[in-house]
């Protein structure tokens, strides 16, 4: 009984969350191509050197005290409410920092414009602190429908103010107003439809025990999320704004793609393992499963965007992206790993071992900055191809704590996606013929759109893969209910 309701938990939890980043990521992508349009790669560097810094201090809001919460056994009140007053001081001491490092920011890039635009987009640090519990009260409870109804309002706001500015030539403003409204958006209406409110309390004591936890995991995002953005410091610097905007450009499309998918995995995945962390074959079996699935649906879309890339960019962005094809390749190929290493981390965080998860990370990042210093002279090609290196070797390292807590090894999971992945190749090169038809663009990307569905689901049927029928049974109840 109560494993039938943690299923239904998990399931529902995952529809609204999968909804939530569909509709949110439709729309931004939608409007990402809009701009994409109405303002030049170059300022598209720039907003991307800015976004550098604030997504790396995020992650002092976002991550380790967040999920502490949701990994305890019994987070009360107390709990909450101590960790959101601490999120507001810490968000308020960052915000401060970066309006001071504004001017040597922009000095180091030589440019003055980043000044102020710093100082703005630097707001959504204080804006993320005021949500970041009630996400995580969310997250918790399962109650992933609210974040469907916060999302969607923050993007549909933030499309409107963005197409609008950009419309009439406010450049580098249109992007920054666009982020600033999502969040303010987002976090009103997140606040107005969850009813957990801060209480009058704080505990030192009980701060200090989430942290034992949080501060690792913290640790650990902080060094991800510095070394995966550090390509674009480089970039920004060794070479031109235009370049990390084609870079970034490959680098959005297949992750947009992406993050529906893992978002909602990860988000919903975590919480449900761990209210099982003491049942580890339970453990074990949700993660198999996951590993299984997410591959399953991501592995034929990367490698269906990487063969139809330049007919994508053609038509969405204009033949003045081009020179992003590459790196979208490049990218498609990375992010299809993602399942292993989503999964694998979740297990371990869900167990309680943030100690293993962050001697991964700084394991990982040593591999990483390695290669990465090895190629940062060769170009920002070179660099690409890195990351896809270093994405290999570390869904290898990430797996490797779980051969023992799990009982699930690298090579195990390897063999539970391997079909996938050769299905999903050969429906790559199937589709990729397409393109000796010299077709009208949009009459081609229908055709491989349709014979890739053909060949990959044929394929499953022929094959009879487990993931296939387990996804449409699936859709299937969810659609009766």
């Amino acid at each position: 009984m109560v494993e039938n309701n943690l299923r239904n938990k998990t399931m529902s939890g995952l529809f609204w969350r999968f909804l939530e980043r569909c509709g949110a990521q439709g729309v931004n992508f939608i409007v990402q191509i809009v701009l994409a349009r109405l303002i030049a790669p170059q300022l598209y560097g720039t907003i991307a050197l800015v976004t550098v810094f604030t997504t790396i201090l995020q992650i002092f809001v976002d991550s380790g005290m967040a999920n502490a919460l949701i990994q305890k056994k019994d987070a009360d009140d107390v709990d909450f409410s101590s960790v959101f007053y601490f999120n507001m001081g810490v968000c308020v001491v960052l915000y401060l920092g970066m309006f001071i490092a504004a001017p040597y920011i922009a000095q180091f890039y030589k440019d003055s414009e980043l000044v102020a635009v710093i100082r703005v987009m630097s707001l959504t640090l204080v804006i993320s602190g005021i949500k970041n519990v009630q996400q995580a009260y969310v997250s918790r409870t399962m109650q992933f429908k609210r974040f469907f109804f916060a999302t969607l309002g923050g993007t549909i706001s933030a499309a409107v103010v963005g197409i609008a500015m950009a419309y009439k030539g406010y450049g580098v403003w249109a992007l920054v107003a666009q982020d600033l409204v999502n969040k303010v958006i987002d976090t009103l209406v997140l606040w107005f439809t969850v009813k957990w409110r801060p209480k009058r309390c704080f505990s030192f004591k009980r701060l200090k025990g989430l942290i034992s936890f949080g501060w690792k995991i913290l640790a650990s995002a902080l060094i991800d999320t510095v070394y995966n953005n550090i390509r674009q410091l480089i970039i920004g610097k060794l070479y031109t704004t235009s370049d990390l905007g084609y870079y970034n450009r490959g680098k959005q499309l297949p992750y947009t793609v992406i993050n529906n998918i893992n978002t909602s995995i990860d988000s919903v995945l975590f919480p449900a393992m761990s209210s099982q962390q003491d049942d580890r074959n339970r453990v074990k079996t949700m993660t198999r499963r996951a590993i299984k699935t997410s591959s399953y649906i991501m592995w034929p879309i990367m490698i269906g965007l990487a063969f139809t890339s330049e007919t994508v960019v053609d038509i969405l962005l204009t033949n003045k992206w081009a020179q992003c094809v590459p790196y979208l390749r490049i990218f498609c190929i990375s992010y299809a790993f993602y399942p292993i290493h989503t999964a694998n981390l979740n297990a371990i965080k869900a167990m309680g071992r943030s100690d293993l998860f962050l001697k991964l990370e700084i394991i990982k990042k040593v591999v990483g900055i390695v290669v990465l210093l090895s190629t940062m002279w060769f170009g920002p090609l070179a660099m690409a191809y890195s990351l896809l290196f270093t994405s290999v070797i570390s869904q290898i390292i990430n797996s490797w704590p779980n051969k023992k807590l799990l009982n699930y090894c690298y090579l195990e999971q390897l063999k539970d996606i391997m079909p996938y992945i050769l299905l999903s190749c050969v429906m790559g090169v199937c589709v990729y013929t397409v393109n000796y038809l010299k077709l009208n663009d949009i009459l081609e990307f229908i055709i491989q759109v349709m014979l890739g569905a053909i060949v990959y689901i044929g394929g499953s049927r022929i094959f009879k893969f487990e993931s296939f029928y387990y996804v449409a049974n699936t859709l299937k109840n969810m659609g009766k209910k």
